[in-house]
């Protein structure tokens, strides 16, 4: 046996290498048996040969300071199992105690091979928690060059300025690990990076961007890439900008990944940025105000991203989109884009995903779609299609595992060739025109994991084969025509099932079910069950403890809430819809609801009395108008910090309205106590800062003046304080707010004159004003009349309701809360009390009457040629009846009636196509009465009390008719610049619905208006699945 000896300085991995390489040949000694000088000679040589090569291999062992660097680091965080959101994360510095004396070879570590130095630290998803403050032992590895961070909790501390130090860095990873505050400049030193990566999830919850995460203010943006010439991807997603894009972006021509999605950027999109030559990856989705246009000419051809999604980028899709052969992804939805499609879309065959929801897009669906044969996801729906059934082609897309078309205008039958798409997890076709029975072909798509039809025209009775798809976890189809009878014990065999809605069907709901069924049925987490005939609670709601979404709406549900609903979900349960049954209270008052993070319960319509319930602090959205609830408002709604809307309207609540309500405007945006009986004065102190849209205190005893610290209110778009006791003169002091669309002073005692102001713009946005049966006196403010500038205009290129939006894109655990309240409104429109539960935009009306408004009717009436309302009855006018009234081409009901006008009606009111209501009675008018035209529909009630008209209706002739002929209308139309053409068509076309027969007249230039009429329709306030 031979005695080896080594020199202690050499490594142990050399030792064992030149021990190896000497046994090695000590074994070629024994079998070449050859003289032992020889082999002595040639052992010698091989072995120091095999020596030196194995001791220039090895690598040396890591530095000591180095190591006790990292030792003091670890021990200067804790570890914390929810620090990281990976599912496979563990605490890799846990393990360095175990690997050994060399660092080298700890997990997470990579050493130079030359030099020992520590080059790589990737703790990325080790559970770390605490926070990296200036004095860190991580700033003594200076050699670093790749530091990974990621997936961890540093506790909203600040990114320390000393990272600027690591000097040597080309890659640095610090995303999603919960850093706050300003972004040192510092880092714009690291000029060798080529990865930057500071991507941010910390305090997304409602907003489109983060709020309480990291910023770049000062510096900027720009001041931190300037340096950064070397970058190839750059990933800020949730790191807060809100600046433009600076230009120097397109210097980084190496560039292959870009994400400053959800920054809030600002200004236009430089387009130079689509010209970057190595751009690979670019998404700048979710900055809603970043606006601009794609240029005419894309080149960067190695695009395989880009997703544009939720800004405000418009034009159109130009047609060298088809170059960038390499896209496999595109996403422009929720953007402003119009425009047909263009076919070159057909070229980008490596696209898997397609989504451009939600733009204006028009024309026809290009069907050199049909080339896109690798498309897995398809999104088309929420645009400008022409209506047409689903085009044939869609069926050469087989390998589409997600196909979204709702709002595409598509009718017809669902085609049969939807069966042969078996790759479908996910169909998405509602709100269309969907007709037919449901298809039975779907059900051989045994993928499906989600079917949306909700909101078509669909008929005929749930085939069972639907339970066949046992891969279903979400079903729509609600708003359809559906009928039948479905029982709740069906869905057992859905066992992956969460979401069902079958609302607003003839559907008639079997909800019983034995003790078994009820224990088997799947956990939902959202169930739209409105009506559907049901008359109880459903018993199998007992064993649902994950409901975040209820509707129960619109059934024939009676009596009490059962006592085990207090059980039921009540930490998930977000939104309860009771609304329009006939329920009528709980088990005790007042009632403290159960549900801890409620957002969203509509008790209206039904027969609650006793105390309204109080819900949990978390509640934005109480809707409980239309019941018996009595009593005063209890004084814990006082604590309701996070509420946005109130309406309690039209029960029999009394008592003062307490004051924490004017106090709570800093989150309400509306407040509706209209139809109660509460007394006292209004509350007076309104916050600076108010977000509130909304007031209607309408209908109520309320007394004394109104407050002036309404004015605070500045986002306030509608005032109701109608019907009360309140003596004051007119609130001048409300004409600068910036918003007020509709102001409802009438039945009170105001008095006083309506005064001239000074001021260039009040009220500039007014559309409805009602201030009759008060008190004023003077003359009919002129001066307002001239600056309603709103009142002005009518346009209807954009249909939409008066309501208010309380919060941005709520959204909870995949559940969309509605977020919008329509405004209402009682008006007395061509004598009859209407209800306006839906207001158009562009519906205007002014309302003085019954008051004692003396003078002539001003000129500048003529001003308001939106007007399709006007009440000047029962004053004490005097004069004539202005012609510019014959202008106002838009009025559908106006009321002269009991004044003191005198003279002739002007021949010029036959301009006024739309009027159905026309009354001049008691006055003190003479002539002739117009012919023709819409005057030939008004009956004699509208001309009683005047003793010199004379001519139809009426049966007194006019001696003089021929001698004074009306003015004709080419000369009218000259001086007007209406330009009418006159075809018959149905009369009388009304306010809130369509009234009236026989034959009539109408301009054909003016269909946008018929269109805006027949579409005030008498609607629920909220959308019920």
């Amino acid at each position: 046996m031979k005695v080896m000896h080594y020199d202690a300085g050499l490594s142990t991995k050399a030792l064992l290498c030149l021990e190896f390489s000497c046994i090695l040949i000590d074994k070629e000694e024994e079998i070449m048996g050859s003289s032992l000088a020889l082999t002595l000679l040639v052992s010698l040589l091989i072995c120091l040969f095999q020596f030196t090569r194995c001791v220039s291999s090895v690598q040396p062992l890591c530095r000591s300071d180095e190591r006790l660097a990292l030792l003091l680091f670890k021990e200067s965080l804790a570890v914390d199992k929810e620090a990281s959101a990976n599912p496979f994360a563990y605490p890799k510095a846990d393990g360095w105690k175990f690997q050994g004396v060399d660092c080298c070879y700890w997990d997470g570590i990579e050493c130079d091979h030359n030099t020992g130095h520590v080059t790589a630290l990737d703790l990325s998803s080790s559970c770390l928690y605490g926070s990296i403050n200036s004095t860190s032992s991580l700033f003594h590895l200076l050699h670093l060059r790749k530091l990974n961070l990621a997936d961890n909790d540093f506790n909203s501390s600040q990114l320390p300025s000393r990272l600027g130090n690591l000097s040597m860095l080309t890659y640095l990873n610090l995303s999603t690990s919960s850093f706050s505050g300003q972004i040192p400049l510092e880092i714009s030193w690291l000029s060798r990076l080529t990865s930057l990566d500071l991507s941010n999830t910390m305090g997304l919850e409602f907003g489109m961007f983060s709020h309480g995460g990291l910023k770049l203010e000062r510096p900027d943006f720009k001041s931190l890439i300037q340096n950064l010439t070397s970058l190839k991807h750059l990933h800020l997603r949730h790191v807060v900008i809100s600046s433009p894009v600076p230009n120097i972006l397109v210097n980084l021509s190496s560039l292959s990944s870009l994400d400053l999605s959800y920054c809030g950027l600002l200004g236009k999109l430089p387009t130079s940025i689509f010209h970057l030559p190595n751009i690979q990856f670019l998404d700048v989705s979710n900055n809603l105000h970043l606006s601009g246009t794609l240029p005419a000419t894309l080149s960067c051809r190695r695009l395989k991203f880009l997703s544009i999604r939720f800004t405000s980028l418009s034009g159109v899709l130009p047609a060298s989109i088809g170059n960038l052969h390499s896209l496999e992804l595109l996403d422009v939805t929720a953007c402003k884009f119009r425009g047909p499609l263009p076919s070159s879309l057909g070229n980008l065959t490596n696209l898997t995903e397609f989504a451009l929801l939600n733009n204006s897009f028009s024309g026809d669906i290009p069907s050199s779609l049909s080339n896109l044969t690798r498309m897995g996801f398809l999104s088309l729906g929420i645009n400008n299609f022409n209506p047409s059934s689903i085009p044939s082609w869609f069926a050469n897309l087989n390998q589409l595992h997600e196909l979204h078309l709702p709002f595409c205008g598509i009718t017809g039958p669902i085609p049969s060739f939807f069966a042969n798409l078996t790759q479908l997890a996910v169909l998405d076709l509602k709100r269309n025109q969907l007709t037919g029975r449901f298809p039975v072909g779907i059900t051989n798509l045994t993928q499906l994991e989600s079917l949306s039809l909700g909101s078509n025209m669909m008929d005929g009775a749930l085939p069972d084969s639907i339970f066949g798809l046992e891969n279903l976890q979400i079903l729509e189809i609600y708003s359809n025509r559906l009928s039948g009878i479905v029982e709740m014990d069906q869905f057992v065999r859905l066992k992956y099932l969460s979401v069902l809605y079958l609302s607003s069907n003839n559907l008639t709901l079997l909800s019983l079910t034995s003790p078994n069924t009820t224990t088997s049925l799947p956990m939902f987490s959202e169930l739209g069950l409105g009506s559907c005939n049901l008359r109880r609670f459903p018993n199998f709601l007992t064993h649902q403890n994950q409901l975040a979404y209820l509707d129960l709406s619109q059934n024939d549900i009676h009596g009490e809430l059962p006592k085990w609903i207090w059980e039921m979900s009540f930490d998930t349960l977000f939104l309860l819809d009771l609304s329009f049954n006939s329920l009528t209270g709980f088990h005790q008052s007042p009632t403290l609801l159960p549900w801890s993070n409620i957002l969203f319960l509509d008790l209206s319509s039904n027969l609650f009395q006793g105390s309204p319930p109080i819900p949990s602090s978390s509640i934005m959205v109480y809707l409980a108008s239309n019941n018996s609830f009595t009593g005063e408002i209890p004084q814990l709604f006082c604590s309701l910090g996070s509420v946005r809307v109130l309406d309690l309207s039209r029960n029999n609540l009394g008592g003062i309205i307490p004051q924490c309500l004017s106090k709570a405007s800093k989150s309400l945006s509306v407040l509706n106590l209209n139809v109660n009986n509460f007394h006292g004065p209004v509350p007076q102190a309104w916050m600076n800062g108010s977000k509130l849209k909304m007031i209607n205190l309408g209908k109520n005893k309320l007394t004394g003046k109104l407050p002036r610290s309404m004015a605070r209110c500045r986002m306030l778009e509608f005032l109701d304080i109608g019907n009360n006791q309140i003596r004051d003169t007119f609130p001048f002091w409300l004409e600068s707010l910036p918003k007020l669309k509709i102001l409802i002073l009438r039945s009170n005692r105001f008095h006083g004159e309506i005064k001239s102001r000074e001021f260039n713009s009040v009220f500039p946005k007014l559309r409805v004003i009602d201030i009759s049966n008060n008190g004023f006196i003077g003359s009919l403010p002129s001066s307002y009349l001239e600056s309603w500038i709103a009142m002005k205009r009518f346009h209807v290129e954009h249909l939409s309701y008066m309501q208010s939006s309380f919060y941005d894109h709520m959204f909870m655990a995949g559940l969309t809360i509605p977020d919008e309240y329509n405004y209402s409104m009682t008006l007395t429109n061509k004598g009859i009390k209407m209800e306006y539960t839906k207001i158009l935009e562009v519906f205007m009306a002014v309302d003085l009457s019954c008051n004692k408004f003396s003078g002539e009717i001003p000129e500048s009436i003529g001003n308001l040629k939106g007007l399709e309302l006007l009440n000047l009855s029962n004053n004490i006018l005097v004069g004539q009846i202005p012609t510019v009234i014959g202008t106002l081409t838009n009025l559908e009901a106006l009321d002269l009636s009991h004044n003191q006008l005198f003279g002739r009606i002007p021949w010029q009111l036959r301009q006024l196509n739309f009027l159905e209501v026309f009354d001049v009675s008691y006055n003190h008018l003479s002539g002739p009465i117009p012919q023709g035209r819409q005057f030939g529909t008004f009956p004699n009630s509208s001309f009683d009390g005047n003793l010199g008209l004379c001519g139809n209706p009426l049966s007194k002739k006019c001696e003089d008719l021929e001698a004074s002929p009306p003015p004709s209308s080419s000369t009218f139309e000259q001086n007007h610049g209406v330009g009418l053409e006159w075809r018959g068509v149905l009369l009388g076309f009304g306010t809130g619905f369509l009234v009236g027969t026989g034959l009539g007249w109408v301009v054909v230039t003016r269909n946008l208006k018929w269109f805006a009429i027949t579409f005030r329709i008498k609607v629920g306030r909220w959308p019920k699945h």
